[in-house]
């Protein structure tokens, strides 16, 4: 009989608020120091990492599915759980006075291991609600609560006995941004759409996973770091942010574009002579062949959710052409 062998393997979401997440009026305490935006997690994260962003206040949750597996040879003999939930916290500042409330967290929902011949599959839920008081309608009696809605991930992974591993978002809140990493740590999809507006009515601790509620998402893999490096010179650059309508098209292929635009929510089909050849979600730049390659749009670029951009004229643009090269070198799809 072969010796026994412990297998273990990592999936880890971390949810923050970006910039641009929040529209509208409901801004204004954020924009005020009633609250505070997240600066973007880093490309990699480990327990470490996550400690010290909660540490630094830069997440409102993560959710750490761990697990391990035993194997003696002809299959899997046990398996088990070993990760963990961080909760970060919520700090408001009026003048030189600041106020940390930390973030209510819920019990960790792990489902028993499920064991298929040489598999075994995980599933973690994470969730949580910030600790200060936020007064808002809801779309049923009383239809006014004070307390914050609930955001949570819940994650599923998959382990073998030859010690490979898959992971799956199985469902997550509208709100806010969720970043998944992989087994390794890198940072491999997000969510493809927030929505504020929904979250902050329907959200309620009532409709989640733990009353047996779960809300399927759209999961849009990670953008290149060459993207996400530009991402913040095209919002340091004052751009105009636009919706897009589920079925609008960003881009028509043969025609003109005098516009950089950069994903902020949202999912589009990439489409090169009739033929989808892409996905892209939050972090995509779009239009860079354009300005490179004589103005003429190379693909057809439509929502295929409701989205929001944000848009650049070619003469505001102050992206060194190098970078936008090596964006484009990514970008030809059509190429195979």
């Amino acid at each position: 009989m072969a010796a026994a062998q412990r297998i273990e393997s990592v999936v880890t979401s971390v949810s923050w608020i970006p910039s641009e997440a929040i529209r509208g009026l409901s801004r204004v305490p954020m924009d005020i120091g009633l609250g505070h935006y997240d600066v973007a997690p880093p490309e990699q994260v480990d327990d470490d990492v996550l400690d010290q962003l909660q540490a630094d206040d830069r997440l409102r949750a993560a959710n750490r599915l761990a697990a391990w597996i035993e194997t003696d040879g002809d299959g899997i003999t046990a398996a088990g759980y070993c990760g963990r939930a961080v909760i970060g916290s919520t700090t408001g500042r009026i003048g030189r006075a600041s106020i940390t409330f930390p973030g209510v967290g819920y019990p960790v929902l792990q489902h028993d291991p499920v064991i298929d011949g040489s598999t075994a599959r995980f599933v973690q839920s994470v969730g949580c609600r910030t600790g200060a008081p936020f007064p808002h309608r809801i779309d049923r009696p009383p239809y006014l609560r004070v307390t914050a809605p609930t955001t949570w991930t819940t994650l599923a992974l998959e382990i073998d006995a030859d010690g490979t591993s898959r992971h799956e978002v199985v469902g997550a809140a509208a709100f806010p941004r969720h970043w998944i990493y992989d087994a390794n740590g890198d940072l491999a999809a997000k969510n493809g759409f927030t929505d504020w507006a929904d979250w902050v009515k329907t959200h309620e601790h009532e409709r989640s996973p733990w009353h047996g509620v779960e809300r399927p998402i759209v999961v849009a893999a990670a953008e290149p770091a060459i993207e996400r490096t530009l991402s913040g010179r095209v919002m340091s650059m004052n751009p105009d942010i636009r919706t897009v309508e589920d079925g609008d098209t960003l881009t028509v292929q043969g025609e003109s574009g005098d516009e950089l635009y950069l994903v902020l929510d949202g999912i589009f089909s990439v489409e090169v002579d009739g033929e989808a050849v892409a996905e892209i979600g939050p972090g995509a730049i779009v239009g860079e062949r354009a300005v490179l390659e004589g103005g003429t749009r190379t693909s057809t670029v439509s929502a295929i959710t409701p989205a929001r951009v944000a848009a650049v004229a070619v003469d505001e643009l102050t992206i060194d052409p190098d970078d936008l090269a090596e964006v484009a070198a990514g970008h030809r799809r059509e190429d195979g």
